[in-house]
């Protein structure tokens, strides 16, 4: 019994152990990242200075695809609205031809009636 309770007692010590440096690592790297603003003055004023061509360079492509798609929408657009009057100037050119044969029809219709009744 006491074998076994020595055992754990080790096991227990050795956890606490490591426990303790984890802690001991957690806290010295609170204290380095408090201590690093100290620095941020500086990094931030060159970010100032450069962050207008920081954001053209990752912007760059974004951008450039943006204008092109847009372009092309235009492009499509314009194509889209000159089928659209096409298609209208074939349906009114559809309906005139339409109301001839109607017409012709009538007419034709007309006539027949006129020789079959005489």
């Amino acid at each position: 019994m006491s074998l076994l309770k020595s055992r754990e007692r080790a096991q227990v010590d050795s956890a606490v152990e490591i426990f303790s440096k984890v802690e001991g690592e957690i806290r010295d790297l609170v204290r380095r990242e408090a201590a690093a603003p100290q620095l941020l003055p500086n990094c931030t004023e060159l970010m100032r200075e450069n962050i207008g061509s920081l954001l053209q360079c990752v912007s760059a492509d974004a951008v450039q695809q943006i204008d092109t798609s847009m372009i092309e929408l235009a492009t499509l657009r314009q194509t889209l609205q000159n089928e659209a009057t096409g298609v209208r100037r074939e349906i009114i050119h559809f309906a005139a031809l339409n109301q001839a044969a109607r017409a012709s029809m009538r007419t034709i219709s007309e006539s027949l009636t006129f020789w079959n009744k005489g």
